[in-house]
């Protein structure tokens, strides 16, 4: 009994989990291992940002701010795409710089205000 109540919760776990992380309307859900062009990436990885903002995770002032740079880079065990943001108007001097990576094929990986 025990074993089928875990295995039930496992289920209905993966089950919910894509409906957890998909925006609504959201055009940046990929599958496969073909490389997603930058410039939809950028628009993905602005949407993010803007999500961050929204949700208070990061100052609302972020809601305007464009995509600075973006550039691949070599992550801890793969090619990554590096999104930088910048945002004068945020108060905290170490936070100005915003960073978001995604695998090249479109997956998350990271935001932060380190750029590591």
């Amino acid at each position: 009994m025990k074993k089928f109540v875990s295995l039930s919760a496992l289920v209905t776990t993966m089950a919910m989990a894509p409906a957890a992380f998909a925006a609504a309307g959201s055009s940046c859900h990929f599958h496969g291992n073909a490389p997603i062009k930058e410039a939809i990436l950028v628009g993905c990885a602005s949407e993010y940002k803007d999500g961050l903002a929204s949700k208070g995770k990061i100052d609302p002032s972020w809601k305007g701010a464009k995509v600075d740079k973006a550039e691949t880079v070599e992550g801890k065990s793969m090619k990554e795409w590096k999104f930088t943001f910048k945002n004068p108007a945020e108060k905290d001097a170490t936070k100005q710089t915003l960073y978001l990576f995604y695998s090249l094929n479109g997956n998350f990986i990271a935001a932060n205000f380190t750029g590591k």
